[in-house]
């Protein structure tokens, strides 16, 4: 993976992303690139088109943050796209630090006294650090179960298991992009990022394209092999005591079949102790 120019490779990506009819451009017959050309984007951030060519060819390193806002307006980037935008041009001392992924014990705790509720911890890779009994449960059967950019691109069962799987795949590609930040030679991203390349089509056009959406809540479909369709909204939590590492909760509508679905699998979940008190109880009443 290719990090000498993070910046210029970041902006061509997302130039190649932006319509010209969608920046409000006359569309003028056949283009020789996808989306807009770097006059075009030049001329939408009100900057000198060889200024906009020494950025994207990293021969300019010092934009300012002015033009930066602009280049973001011009490239029609979200929140997280933007702040990327800033961190890639003005990189913080020591963010290429590897730090290590340990879950604190209050956290599991926590965790484990929502028996009806699934959650998981994510590291900076995506990976599930660690689980309550549902959240593992959530995710059990695949085989790559306790990592979710596998499973989502390599695990035969994921377009099964995600209905909503081209929508899946670029979220996931997209929260990698945020969660690693601008670690681009951190050894194991470009150990991830070179396996998912090689062996994944689908991940390799997605990661080309330079998406940056933090994973932060939305309502996501699974087709559970034990219990069926699961609508599911989460929210994502970030661990201010563990940076890189995210708590993410699932909960189900009151009321739905979702929640009827999610109760039966927290009840094969259910410690046999548990279980054991519940049928004596029934029994007795």
């Amino acid at each position: 993976m290719n990090s000498e120019n993070p910046l210029g490779q970041f902006l061509r990506a997302r130039r190649e992303q932006v319509r010209p009819e969608d920046a409000g451009l006359a569309v003028d017959g056949w283009r020789r690139v996808p989306g807009l050309r770097r006059e075009e984007v030049a001329m939408l951030a009100g900057v000198s088109a060889d200024y906009y060519v020494r950025l994207e060819q990293g021969r300019e390193r010092n934009p300012s943050a002015q033009v930066l806002d602009a280049l973001a307006r011009a490239l029609r980037l979200e929140e997280d796209a933007t702040t990327h935008l800033h961190q890639l041009a003005r990189p913080a001392p020591g963010h290429g630090r590897a730090r290590p992924e340990r879950v604190s014990p209050n956290l599991l705790r926590m965790m484990e006294g929502w028996p009806a509720t699934p959650a998981v911890v994510l590291g900076r890779y995506l990976t599930v650090l660690a689980h309550n009994a549902l959240g593992g449960a959530l995710f059990d059967g695949h085989a790559h179960s306790r990592d979710l950019v596998r499973l989502v691109f390599l695990d035969d069962s994921a377009r099964d298991f995600y209905p909503d799987w081209d929508r899946v795949a670029v979220n996931t590609v997209a929260g990698l992009r945020a969660a690693v930040g601008i670690d681009h030679d951190d050894p194991q991203l470009i150990e991830t990022v070179g396996e998912l390349s090689v062996k994944s089509e689908a991940f390799r056009e997605l990661w080309a394209r330079h998406d940056i959406r933090r994973k932060t809540h939305e309502t996501k479909r699974f087709r559970h092999p034990l219990v069926g369709e699961l609508a599911l909204h989460y929210e994502s939590l970030t661990v201010n005591s563990a940076p890189g590492q995210q708590l993410v909760v699932y909960q189900a509508e009151q009321g739905s079949p979702s929640e009827e679905a999610l109760a039966l699998l927290g009840s094969f979940t259910a410690p046999e102790a548990v279980r054991s008190g519940e049928r004596h109880r029934n029994h007795r009443g």
